[in-house]
């Protein structure tokens, strides 16, 4: 879906954009700024919130608030960042230049300071889902196998039975790795360096036990895996037949 951006004169999509903050006034505000430049939003108003409206309708942004009562906004953030790539800017009244930093490191995009000037807001809003749409591939194609449904650009791996499997960020890289490479003799060294990007180690069991991990959650008999063969000597090979759609 997309609107006419009347300042710049170019068709802009629209966006889903989730607001968790506990203040309701807060909350009513930041929905005001978003909607009224053309994104759709939910609200939440701590982290059972937010899971409940994430588990039934993905969005593309999220406004965290870090001050939360209960699971604080950095908590929330390495949770949504170990599962998903979606747009994180904490929104927070903390002044604090370690909170900023902190969440940054740990995956947020953004940072924004209340009160906040409603044109930067949405500045860096803007900034940010065009980051995010630069760094998810929306053409990739649904993978299923063997009765699984993986959408790799939602990082949603959905059973035969109809229900959501959750998966960690390297449990997500690893499998998209092999639904990439059906077939293929997959050695840990290239294994390794696809899921973390860094210099093959010797002793380095990484792989090993993440293969583990996507065993229990994929196979039916994860002591006799179908899906994720081993190549004794030489690696892992997917060999589950890939429908892509």
């Amino acid at each position: 879906m997309s609107k006419k951006d009347s300042e710049n004169g170019f068709l802009m999509t629209t966006h889903h954009v989730l607001i968790v903050d506990d203040d309701v006034v807060t909350r009513a505000k930041l929905a005001g700024y978003v909607e009224a430049a053309g994104h759709r939003v939910t609200e939440a108003e701590d982290g059972d919130g937010m899971r409940k409206v994430l588990a039934h309708d993905l969005a593309d942004l999220v406004l965290l608030d870090i001050n939360l009562p209960g699971e604080d906004g950095l908590d929330l953030t390495r949770e949504l960042r170990n599962g998903s790539d979606v747009g994180i800017i904490l929104v927070t009244g903390r002044t604090d230049e370690v909170d900023r930093i902190i969440g940054l490191e740990i995956g947020a995009d953004d940072y924004v300071t209340k009160p906040f000037n409603p044109r930067e807001l949405l500045a860096r809003i803007k900034s940010v889902l065009r980051r995010v749409g630069g760094r998810t591939n929306v053409e990739r194609p649904v993978k299923r196998f063997a009765g699984w449904t993986f959408d790799t650009r939602t990082r949603r791996l959905v059973s035969p039975t109809g229900e959501r499997t959750g998966l960690t960020r390297a449990e997500f890289e690893l499998l998209n790795a092999f639904v990439e490479r059906p077939n293929i003799v997959l050695a840990r060294d290239r294994l390794l360096n696809l899921i973390t990007h860094r210099s093959w180690d010797p002793s380095d069991r990484t792989v090993d036990v993440l293969v583990r991990r996507l065993r229990r959650k994929i196979e039916q008999d994860p002591g006799n895996p179908d899906i994720i063969v081993t190549a004794h000597g030489e690696g892992y090979i997917f060999a589950a037949e890939i429908d892509e759609r």
